[in-house]
């Protein structure tokens, strides 16, 4: 005899977590599936950054706040740590204080200050690089991502009776029958969180979404003297990145400077991102590229752009890198986030160009709305 659930959701990352958390407290039976024996996607490899500032304008941002707040209030049950509250956005040149600058003007920037070079040397010692300034955002949090998806995952199963079918493929989905590796299960509605796996489930749709794959490089690093960040560090390189720095229109002469300046780090994707663990250590990345089947490798000449721009921001590079890793995500450059109906019970939900862990939970709430009313 089949399993019978209210939800199943397919995919075992954050985003999938989140989706079973908003079930599971409107009174849903819930089943998530994972055809790893854990989370070991996105969710697990990224930085573990919560970002607010510099999403796009609009529901993106006003989205991010409230996933933001949720995270805090999950971190909290589920015994995670949050290692990091807020963001310090380096200024090494004047036209990027020029989009920061810009940037107070609008209605994202609520609690956000602009400190200039004589000031933020002194709030902000740990930056020892040249500087026309720092940007500081309150919004931000971070939690060790891989170890946070696991206590989330074991919370839901405890407190909420969320079922978890790890290690289980599902390879077709029949109107209220799933079909699994480990045999069929029912569920009223189904929701497909597979991450950057475009291939198993409505691929027909998703083919024509404009997605592909990003890989990313990330080290974990440490300061023989010691390092304490104020908060998670970024730098200049991220603010073309960044959709709601990206559309100011300042950003023009800072990305023109850029790539007279800084081309192999533009041509690499990297944007500094830096956050500091309870050990001291620091994770660092990253860089991007782009393929259908990103390749396993992690050339050191990208590492090594990766830590020149850490090193131009706190004065120096590290001795010591503990660990080095890649990760891959779907990315799409007309939308941060994807939610398709490829039937009235199912919903695909893909957060595309790093967006996960910023918009999963509130995404996850808008989700079971949608499907349950």
């Amino acid at each position: 005899m089949s399993e019978h659930f209210d939800l199943a959701v397919v995919g075992g990352g954050v985003l999938g977590l989140a989706h079973a958390l908003a079930a599971a407290r409107s009174g849903r039976r819930v089943v998530v599936f994972d055809r790893e024996a854990r989370a070991n996607g996105a969710s697990a490899r990224m930085p573990g950054v919560v970002s607010v500032t510099g999403q796009p304008a609009g529901a993106a941002w006003r989205r991010a706040r409230r996933s933001r707040d949720i995270w805090a209030e999950v971190a909290a049950k589920a015994a995670v740590r949050v290692e990091q509250e807020g963001l310090a956005i380096v200024a090494r040149r004047p036209e990027s204080a020029a989009v920061l600058q810009s940037f107070l003007a609008t209605d994202m920037a609520e609690g956000c200050q602009f400190y200039p070079a004589e000031q933020a040397r002194a709030l902000f010692p740990e930056f020892k690089g040249e500087m026309t300034g720092v940007f500081w955002s309150p919004h931000e949090l971070r939690v060790e991502a891989r170890p946070a998806m696991a206590k989330i995952a074991a919370w839901l199963s405890e407190a909420h009776g969320v079922a978890f079918r790890w290690e289980t493929a599902v390879t077709a989905i029949e109107g209220g029958r799933l079909v699994t590796s480990r045999g069929p299960v029912v569920a009223e509605a189904t929701v497909v969180c597979a991450g950057d796996d475009f291939r198993t489930l409505y691929a027909d749709r998703l083919a024509g979404q404009s997605l592909t794959r990003a890989k990313a490089h990330m080290l974990r690093v440490r300061y023989d003297d010691g390092f304490e960040a104020p908060g998670v560090v970024a730098s200049d390189l991220s603010l073309p990145r960044l959709p709601g720095f990206a559309d100011l229109p300042e950003t023009e002469a800072l990305l023109a400077r850029l790539e007279a300046e800084q081309p192999e780090h533009l041509a690499h994707g990297v944007a500094l991102v830096a956050a500091q663990s309870a050990d001291g250590s620091l994770v660092v990345g990253a860089s991007r590229a782009f393929d259908a089947t990103p390749d396993p490798f992690q050339p050191q000449s990208v590492d090594d752009l990766i830590l020149d721009e850490l090193a131009a921001v706190v004065g120096k590079r590290p001795k010591q890198v503990l660990s080095r890793w890649t990760g891959t995500y779907a990315f799409s450059a007309e939308r941060p986030v994807l939610l398709d109906a490829p039937a009235p019970n199912v919903r695909v939900a893909l957060a595309a160009s790093g967006a996960g862990a910023s918009a999963a939970f509130a995404l996850g709430e808008e989700t079971i709305a949608d499907l349950f009313g």
